[in-house]
């Protein structure tokens, strides 16, 4: 009875053991170990790097301001958008062309009388010169320039070519002195009018752009700066800031605010607009020739700053300088350009 127990049990043992080696036999080999992740890596590379600040601005003529003439009634306006025009008819009060002049001295009395002296008499020998009248020599001290009989025969010459009586003498409402060529922007009078309204306004012919900036964010800006005109066609044209100035106080206004007028460098960049909303890109900081690095690069220390890992797994610290979106300056012992370091996934 033992002998049959022993020899089953034999048995059993040996038909597990085959079992077993069958099932190992039949079970697909073990997968390889994966490999570690490929380095993620990137170059130190010298550039320059720049912040920018984009301000809401308008595109037109600059500020516009009125102009009123003399006595009499109105009997010719301008066109909203003509130009003036040396010595050419503007607008006409009784039936009388009112002619510009350029000049910084308006016409303040009659010019009928040989022998006066004063600015205004040198207003009108300079623009009587410059339509091709021989006025002869103005002093250059325009308080002594004089209405001699020259002049006088110059003007009849002109009045003449004018079409209007060549009495050789001038009245103040007779011309509209302006500091230089303006374009009208709106008419505010009608025909029949008092003179002595307001006729229309004027503004600059050069096209400026216009912004309101508060005080405490005016930055960096001021006279001389380069900026960067956006057109509403996203076109980027170059301009400066040629005036930087304290804004009149508003109603409801919330804090004093500043006006900043840019012009471009080229005016046909913009000559194809009248008036539109644009935006500004002002450079508020800048390095140029510098050491950078994407910020991904970057590796915060536990004990403060900043390393960069070289790609053997060896840390380098790092002094951070200026920050511009995606990159960051850097500097250190053993940052060179093309040095390679490694940058997160």
């Amino acid at each position: 009875m033992r002998k049959t127990v022993i020899a089953a049990t034999l048995l059993v043992v040996v038909v597990a053991t085959a079992v077993v080696v069958l099932v190992v036999r039949g079970r697909p080999p073990e997968p390889a170990a994966a490999p570690p992740p490929a380095v993620k890596t990137t170059t130190v590379r010298k550039g320059d790097l720049a912040n920018t600040r984009v301000l809401q601005a308008n595109l037109g003529f600059g500020a516009a301001r009125p102009v009123k003439g003399g006595t009499g009634t109105v009997t010719k306006l301008p066109a909203a958008g003509q130009a003036t025009e040396l010595g050419k008819e503007l607008y006409r009060v009784d039936d009388q062309p009112v002619v510009v002049f350029f000049g910084a001295t308006p016409l303040f009395r009659a010019l009928d009388t040989p022998g006066l002296k004063g600015s205004d008499v040198a207003v009108v020998m300079d623009n009587l010169a410059a339509l091709g009248y021989q006025v002869g020599t103005r002093p250059n001290d325009v308080s002594k320039a004089e209405f001699t009989p020259r002049v006088v025969d110059a003007l009849k010459k002109w009045q003449k070519a004018l079409g209007v009586e060549q009495s050789g003498t001038l009245a103040p409402g007779r011309v509209l002195v302006l500091e230089r060529p303006m374009r009208v922007a709106s008419v505010k009078a009608q025909l029949g009018s008092p003179a002595s309204e307001e006729l229309f306004e004027i503004t600059p012919t050069t096209r400026l752009v216009t912004a309101q900036v508060p005080v405490n964010e005016a930055g960096v800006l001021k006279a001389g700066l380069p900026v960067v005109v956006v057109r509403p066609d996203s076109r980027e044209v170059p301009g400066k800031v040629t005036s930087v100035t304290t804004a009149p106080a508003q109603e409801n206004s919330s804090g004093e605010k500043i006006d900043v007028v840019v012009t471009p460098d080229n005016p046909a960049d913009v000559g194809d607009l009248d008036t539109a909303p644009v935006r500004l890109k002002v450079t508020t900081e800048s390095r140029t020739g510098v050491l950078t690095v994407p910020l991904a690069a970057l590796i915060a220390l536990k004990e403060g700053g900043y390393a960069v890992q070289l790609p053997g797994g060896g840390l380098k610290a790092v002094k951070t300088g200026l920050y511009s979106q995606d990159k960051v300056e850097i500097s250190g012992d053993g940052i060179t350009d093309g040095l390679e370091v490694v940058t997160a996934q």
